[in-house]
């Protein structure tokens, strides 16, 4: 059986940085105490202008429908707050389909295990519209959306450590560390 994700798309374009993501006056939440993960979730893609995308990441009070972002060039640029993809992931998120991404959230990405974070090889971001539904395969580092199967660039070594849910639980299912 597959490996698939299938949900609504939420498509950002380029140069969505890490203050659009989560705004620097939430990261005093500590992802570790499970009701500050929650609340970092319900902030996240919060920072997005409204004339620019006038749908929600998240509605208030609730969890995204969003399972899949799609986005343009060098998503997560800007600063190295692991708080990114934490809050993605709190909200709902699993997987960030970019152009391109800044190399530093995608490190997140992978340590922290909250988001499969997948280069296209296509421009997606001006072929699809939030809204529209489509299934990720994880195995097949294909996304489908609208009849169309897009291929996109494995993951990789990466994928086993997200599997895992992050750099410490890979470690400690190898064995690396102690469980």
């Amino acid at each position: 059986m597959a490996n698939t994700i299938t949900s609504p798309i939420f498509v950002v374009s380029d140069n969505i940085d890490t203050d659009q993501i989560i705004p620097a006056c939430y990261l005093t939440l500590v992802p570790t105490k499970p009701d500050e993960y929650e609340k970092l979730g319900s902030y996240a893609l919060i920072g997005l202008p409204d004339d620019q995308y006038p749908v929600k990441f998240v509605p208030e009070g609730t969890k995204t429908q969003y399972k899949i972002v799609v986005a343009g060039r060098n998503f997560g640029c800007g600063s190295s707050r692991e708080h990114a993809p934490i809050a993605m992931g709190a909200a709902g998120c699993e997987a960030v389909i970019a152009d391109s991404f800044a190399r530093i959230f995608f490190r997140n990405c992978v340590a922290t295990g909250e988001l499969y974070p997948y280069d296209a090889t296509s421009r997606l971001c001006d072929v699809i519209k939030t809204g529209d539904v489509g299934t990720l395969d994880l195995d097949a580092n294909t996304l489908t959306v609208n009849g169309q199967t897009h291929t996109l660039k494995p993951l990789g070594e990466a994928k086993p450590v997200i599997d895992a849910g992050g750099v410490f639980n890979f470690a400690r299912k190898s064995g690396m560390l102690p469980a």
